[in-house]
């Protein structure tokens, strides 16, 4: 299969230049959902209760968004690429629709899902369709234009997110999707065509049943442990056991399955596999700092909504400034270099914020994260048009989605684990209600935080060098 699309020039006035601004409006849509919500979590807890469970309202997107990824990815490899991305877009249209609707914290985290399981196809098939029709210099170039709408959704997001909050309609938060959904669901409707090979395809609904049990399985018991339950109690040994299982069972099913949710032979290669655990890291350390930082500032300090934003803009500005020039340097220096770079820049402002994190201020807590973003930024780029860059077209998609993935995953099991030491503290403090407990709470998150980026650096050091003539050329057939 093939895009029937010229290669003739780059930017949004060429050929191409309608199906590279529907991408954009597509990545827009998740981009500001990354960010839009965390400044409004306490707004949604006065609301609807439970300061507890609010970890659940990123755990669930993300669990769903990581499980129907390889799903996607695999039908993508069939059906081709255009269904797959607006199955998603309408997906993530009805999910924002019923959000806004929510009239208690279990149906808003139900309609979460429904998002989730949409977002699981926008991100993924947005990426695969640039590698499709871009080769990989030209992609470190698109990368510019991707980049520029995570901008301006770090600055959007947070801030439209604070207001809704400050005027008690933090339902208008999903509402906003509405329209960028149509239109950008429209302009692929219109504009992009694809020439397709007939295939067929096994799809393993084995593997995802037992991956999603697994993942639940864990993310139920972290979540839970220590708030419903004890953890040391039947209810804890029941979920961490079920998930632990189902994941060897999931392991074993995907060595057998012809054509696996996730392939384990084509995860053995060094570089994939490496890639893919420094994807996992940038997933945790993202989603966790943007999910906790809000509720970090505003609680201890009680600033207004508005403002706790601020370092949720930062972080996620900091990410496509530095996403914009990877580019540059990855074509200069290589793969590995840029993502060793990146991670290193990672890892030292994660240590720094949890050293400045028992003091709170806003500003303080913004330039760190500032940075962690830029490094962040300058990681996740590289390690994935690297992958993409090792393979044809025919496992594009399936690299493409293993990446898109270990980063929702990593993003479920890294909220997950944030929100278990973050509960646990609260139990043994004073409550949600108490500021020193708030900030005790947070420090020891962003100490684990910490831990993650430094693990990411190990993994990243471990990237295979990369091989001659791997920065530029035509995609592969």
């Amino acid at each position: 299969m093939t895009a029937s699309i010229d290669r003739a020039s780059i930017g949004l006035r060429s050929t191409r230049g309608p199906v590279l601004g529907a991408l954009m409006l597509a990545t827009g849509l998740i981009a500001i959902d990354a960010t839009i919500l965390a400044t409004a979590v306490p707004s949604i807890v006065r609301d609807l209760g439970s300061y507890q469970q609010f970890p659940w309202l990123f755990s669930v997107y993300l669990l769903a968004q990581a499980v129907s990824v390889p799903i996607y990815s695999r039908f993508a490899d069939t059906v081709g690429r255009k269904p797959i991305i607006l199955l998603g877009i309408a997906l993530f249209l009805l999910g924002s629709v019923l959000s806004g609707f929510a009239w208690s914290m279990t149906s808003l985290i139900i309609f979460r899902i429904v998002q989730g399981l949409g977002a699981g196809a926008v991100a993924p098939m947005s990426m695969t369709i640039v590698g499709d029709i871009y080769t990989v210099a030209e992609r470190a170039k698109v990368q510019g234009y991707i980049a520029s709408v995570w901008a301006i959704s770090s600055v959007v997001g947070p801030a439209l997110g604070g207001i809704f909050a400050q005027l008690d309609a933090w339902r208008w938060i999903f509402w906003v999707n509405i329209p960028l959904c149509l239109i950008a669901g429209w302009m692929l409707l219109r504009k992009y065509h694809e020439e397709k090979q007939t295939q067929r395809h096994r799809i393993d609904y084995a593997g995802a049943v037992l991956l999603t049990i697994g993942l639940t399985g864990l993310i139920l018991g972290m979540l839970e442990g220590g708030n419903a339950w004890a953890w040391l109690s039947v209810p804890s040994a029941i979920c961490f056991g079920l998930g632990v299982l189902a994941l060897i069972a999931f392991g074993l099913v995907e060595r057998r399955a012809a054509e696996p949710i996730v392939d384990l032979r084509l995860a053995a290669r060094p570089l994939i596999l490496t890639t893919t655990i420094v994807s996992l890291g940038i997933g945790a350390l993202m989603t966790g700092v943007t999910s906790f930082a809000p509720a970090y500032l505003e609680g201890s300090i009680g600033i207004a909504p508005l403002l706790s934003g601020l370092a949720v803009a930062a972080l996620t500005l900091g990410w496509p400034l530095a996403a914009a020039n990877s580019g540059r340097l990855y074509l200069r220096i290589g793969f590995r270099r840029t993502a060793l770079t990146g991670m290193s820049i990672t890892a030292v402002a994660a240590i720094a914020l949890a050293v400045v994190s028992p003091w709170p201020n806003p500003f303080s807590i913004a330039a760190v994260a500032f940075v962690l973003g830029f490094g962040l930024g300058w990681s996740a780029a590289p390690t994935l048009i690297a992958a993409q860059a090792s393979v044809g077209w025919g496992e594009r998609g399936a690299v493409t989605g293993m990446n898109a993935f270990a980063r929702s995953a990593g993003s479920a099991l890294g909220v997950a684990v944030f929100g278990a030491i973050s509960n646990s503290v609260i139990a043994q403090g004073a409550g949600p209600e108490d500021p020193a407990t708030i900030i005790s709470a947070s420090v020891w998150v962003f100490v684990a935080a910490a831990v993650v980026a430094v693990l990411t650096l190990i993994a990243a050091a471990f990237m295979p060098r990369d091989s001659a003539g791997a920065h530029s050329g035509e995609p592969r057939p």
